[in-house]
């Protein structure tokens, strides 16, 4: 489930989305009306302007060669994310001239559906689910960046999963469909700094270590980890981001990448063994606050709550960097609570991170444009937004002080930056029917009793659409 998860995500089932990461790892509101009219959307064939011999789109826009173009854009960001936006882009327009015109919306799938199929597209726009981007893309819909950006600055500054996962089937092959801007974290375990250091337990490095820290606090009476799957009509969501970090630490990324198309089905022994992981631990009662139900009865944002008792009723809680705001109110990052890395399971399979995140795309390529692109791709470009609050950085240029106070964000964007991979959340490149549907219904009557996990794989399989 990507974006903050502070509600349940909306869900588009997207013809798409089961090619974007097979093909990868095989390698509200109208356009706004201030300004330039929005650009017709242009295959990823169309002839573009090239970088002159004079440097880099860029370059030449902080040169001041495109001063008074407009550039529309729209995407998710409104109210205070809008704010941020357009505090993050307000130090690129005063060095270029270029205006961004830019226009949120609630609908935003809805809404950037609509324009492209009416040929209304804005010059860019901001995804926070790449589906839908992919569908696009396939459909020739898209500008293909590959020989718009220098891919060698590009290496050089993301690791190389945001760039496989940028590459997407286009309609005649791969293309870079787009660049990523800011990220969340899910691979992160939470915990009660001040209760944890008193009872003189230490921040575990490795698989063994967090097992044997586990094992160590239910040895002292006490329960070690706090989960809660309830979400309404989303119920079960959580269940498929410890499944997806389990297939991150048992087996490769191409098999991570072929799961999410279903040329793996869950069925399949890999993710079956993955989902087993899974269950270990949320079926041991020894090991999770209220055992099995309470783990399906416990609302996603109160289960970290019971961290902050006196003394607390359980000790780790694994989510992403969003899930802070639900602590409760007085607490103080660094001192009654703090993070650590949850640490990959096999030593071959390096660091992997779990992530979410915003790739931006263009339907126009005019030069104006893709200085804008090449912005999106510094790090720099993030510090208003990294200082504001509310932005993770993927690329490798951003500097943690940037964060400034904020160590919990320093700390999440530094062990992204250095993850030996990264994938997104596979349960959002999923058709809606599964990701979003059989899944957290049958992890959830996995978890509950109601039936075998056999039967859950068996029954998430026959959910996927014909192909």
């Amino acid at each position: 489930m990507s974006g903050s998860r502070s509600s349940p995500r909306a869900i588009m089932v997207l013809a798409g989305v089961v090619a974007l990461l097979a093909t990868a790892c095989g390698s509200g509101t109208a356009s706004p009306s201030t300004g330039a009219s929005a650009a017709a959307p242009s295959t990823a064939a169309s002839a573009a302007p090239a970088a002159s011999a004079t440097g880099s789109f860029l370059e030449r826009a902080l040169a001041g060669e495109f001063k008074g173009k407009h550039v529309t854009a729209t995407g998710p960001f409104v109210d205070q994310d809008a704010v941020k936006f357009n505090a993050t882009m307000k130090d690129f327009t005063d060095k270029t001239g270029i205006i961004i015109d830019y226009a949120g919306s609630k609908q935003f799938e809805a809404v950037i559906s609509a324009e492209v199929d009416g040929n209304n597209a804005p010059d860019i726009a901001d995804f926070p689910q790449p589906g839908l981007l992919a569908s696009f893309a396939k459909s020739g819909k898209v500008i293909d960046l590959t020989d718009k950006l220098d891919q060698a600055a590009l290496k050089a500054n993301y690791t190389q999963s945001w760039l496989d996962m940028a590459t997407m089937p286009g309609a005649a092959g791969p293309i870079m469909a787009g660049v990523w801007e800011r990220v969340n974290g899910k691979s992160f375990v939470w915990y009660p700094k001040k209760a944890f250091d008193a009872a003189g337990y230490k921040v575990p490095t490795t698989w063994d270590e967090l097992v044997a820290l586990q094992d160590q606090i239910a040895k002292d009476g006490d329960t070690p980890w706090c989960i809660g799957i309830e979400s309404g009509a989303a119920t079960g969501w959580p269940v498929t981001d410890w499944l997806e970090e389990f297939m991150l630490r048992t087996t490769s990324l191409q098999n991570y990448d072929d799961w999410v198309s279903h040329k793996l089905p869950f069925s399949s022994p890999e993710v079956k063994a993955a989902a087993t992981k899974v269950g270990e631990l949320f079926l041991d009662p020894k090991l999770v606050n209220g055992g099995a139900a309470g783990i399906v009865s416990t609302n996603f944002g109160d289960a970290p709550k019971a961290m902050f008792t006196d003394p607390p009723k359980c000790w780790l809680h694994r989510q992403g960097n969003f899930i802070t705001s639900f602590f409760p109110a007085d607490v103080k990052p660094g001192v009654d609570y703090d993070v650590f890395y949850l640490p990959g399971l096999d030593p071959a399979l390096g660091s992997p991170v779990l992530v979410a995140g915003d790739i931006w795309a263009a339907f126009s390529d005019r030069p104006e444009v893709m200085a804008v692109m090449e912005q999106f791709t510094k790090g720099e470009h993030l510090k208003a937004w990294m200082a504001a609050g509310g932005a993770i950085a993927p690329q490798k240029d951003a500097d943690p002080a940037w964060y400034g106070s904020d160590v919990i964000s320093a700390f999440v964007g530094k062990t992204i930056q250095n993850a030996t991979s990264v994938r997104f959340d596979a349960s959002d490149l999923m058709p809606g029917a599964v990701g979003s549907g059989a899944e957290w219904k049958e992890f959830t009557s996995w978890i509950s009793g109601k039936e075998d996990l056999d039967t859950a794989l068996k029954n998430i399989d026959a959910a996927w659409p014909a192909q």
